[in-house]
């Protein structure tokens, strides 16, 4: 099973945020969309869909961990890593893709084509993808 085969069954919005806005902001979105990580996209909107980084539940906790009440005003720039995303693609196998999240520490995926954005998976994803699989092949085995 290949990644492109778990988008096709998600909804096609992406959520994401751009780099200058609040940890609070940021915050807002998850809750609001009830998810918990967003792609973090480049400020420059001659970019296009440019992800550049990851922004998840635990930047909020680190940001208030660290400077308190004022983590909430920091902006997402400051608190994600920008030197290189971790993505995939959507031929990538299930496989592959658990492989980078594992090796990476990560438990959401962007999924670029062509330079281009064009969905996220997460390891909840690919857990629920095995498990149908497992269940249809169950299925098909005589008792």
């Amino acid at each position: 099973m290949q990644v492109g085969d778990i988008l096709r069954k998600k909804t096609a919005r992406v959520a994401t945020v751009r780099m200058n806005e609040t940890v609070a902001i940021a915050a807002q979105l998850m809750r609001s969309s009830n998810i918990s990580a967003l792609v973090v996209k480049d400020v420059v909107r001659t970019e296009g869909n440019t992800a550049v980084g990851m922004f998840t539940e635990r930047d909020v906790v680190r940001a208030i961990a660290e400077h308190g009440a004022a983590g909430v005003q920091m902006k997402v720039s400051q608190l994600i890593s920008v030197q290189e995303l971790v993505s995939c693609s959507s031929s990538d196998t299930l496989e592959q893709a658990r492989h980078l999240m594992n090796k990476h520490h990560i438990r959401h995926l962007p999924v670029i084509d062509n330079y281009s954005l064009i969905g996220v998976i997460s390891m909840r994803d690919i857990f629920t993808a095995f498990d149908e699989e497992a269940a249809s092949a169950k299925q098909t085995i005589p008792a």
